[in-house]
């Protein structure tokens, strides 16, 4: 299946630090794919990629098969239609002096959908949709709770009818009974509206759970990819081993033997230029890993692993 989205060699840079590093990703439509992986890891960094939200030091970005980066300025904002964001911090992304209305009816007036008078009703239809009163458009940001102004930034992001839809820890900042909400509500629409979500994430279980393929990241770099089930049961890098281990779990004894195995691992230092990320603390690391970065390569069907401990001796 051709990929909706595709990211091809694609480096980031801030100054002369490395975010990311020559990423490989693609997600095809009507797909969920979570990316997964430490805090600075560059999920976040891909997920505004994708968008061309942050532009790529190097490599290309495509979006329908058409190079996103090649395009000007007008064009890709045309093409920002189908390609929308959810932030982590909904109360930061709304603008706080905008009525939710407002909120709403500007995707649809800036991409010609609408009017601002003409857009109403599309404002209400789609609060009711996202389980919010239509009668709240007058209200501000400040007035709703957490998981109301989640479902705000959710309707935002979706009233234009979006292809792709890239959500940035949509549920970190909200409890446990909203999150639920919240992951219903995401699929609800994905069914009605056939979006594409990326969807990034440090919180396993919602992974296991929402996603039909994952990607972990470490250093900027991709370095496993599979279904959940696949890559949770049998994880085929060191570093996604060391991740799962993390996740709590409800067994005192089981715990305390993961925080042991943890606990052994060297405390994390910056890898040598172009070895693996994970060299400093990989507990099976070989020579190799510390002279070049293994290529991500198919180690099974729909199982890919960038690590040279899957590698077949010649």
């Amino acid at each position: 299946m051709a990929a909706l989205s595709e990211a091809s060699g694609v480096s980031v840079r801030y100054g002369g630090v490395a975010a990311l590093t020559d990423v490989d990703f693609a997600v095809s439509a009507g797909e969920t794919v979570a990316i997964i992986g430490e805090s600075g890891c560059g999920k976040s960094t891909l997920g505004r990629t994708l968008l061309l939200l942050q532009p790529p030091t190097s490599g290309t970005v495509r979006f329908r098969g058409e190079d996103l980066t090649a395009l000007p300025a007008r064009a890709l904002r045309q093409r920002r239609r189908f390609m929308q964001m959810m932030f982590q911090d909904p109360y930061a992304s709304l603008n706080a002096r905008m009525t939710i209305g407002e909120t709403l009816a500007e995707p649809l007036v800036v991409h010609g959908l609408a009017t601002w008078r003409t857009a109403r009703p599309r404002v209400a239809q789609m609060l009711a949709r996202v389980g919010l009163d239509p009668g709240v458009t007058s209200r501000y940001p400040h007035e709703f709770s957490g998981g109301q102004r989640q479902r705000i930034a959710i309707a935002r992001a979706v009233i234009a009818g979006p292809d792709l839809v890239v959500a940035d820890e949509p549920l970190s900042a909200l409890d446990i009974t909203v999150q639920g909400q919240i992951l219903d509500l995401l699929a609800a629409l994905q069914a009605a509206q056939n979006l594409t979500y990326v969807f990034i994430s440090h919180d396993l279980p919602v992974v296991r759970h929402i996603a039909g393929r994952v990607a972990v990241m470490l250093g900027g770099r991709m370095v496993e990819q599979g279904p959940p089930a696949e890559v949770f049961a049998t994880p085929a890098h060191p570093y996604t081993q060391a991740l799962l281990a993390a996740v709590p779990i409800p067994d005192p004894a089981l715990a305390r033997a993961r925080m042991a195995t943890a606990a052994a691992l060297p405390a994390a230092t910056p890898a040598p230029p172009n070895a693996c990320p994970f060299v400093p603390r990989c507990p099976a690391a070989r020579p190799i890993c510390t002279e070049s970065m293994p290529p991500l390569r198919d180690i099974a069907a729909h199982r890919r692993a960038a690590c040279w401990l899957n590698e077949v001796p010649a």
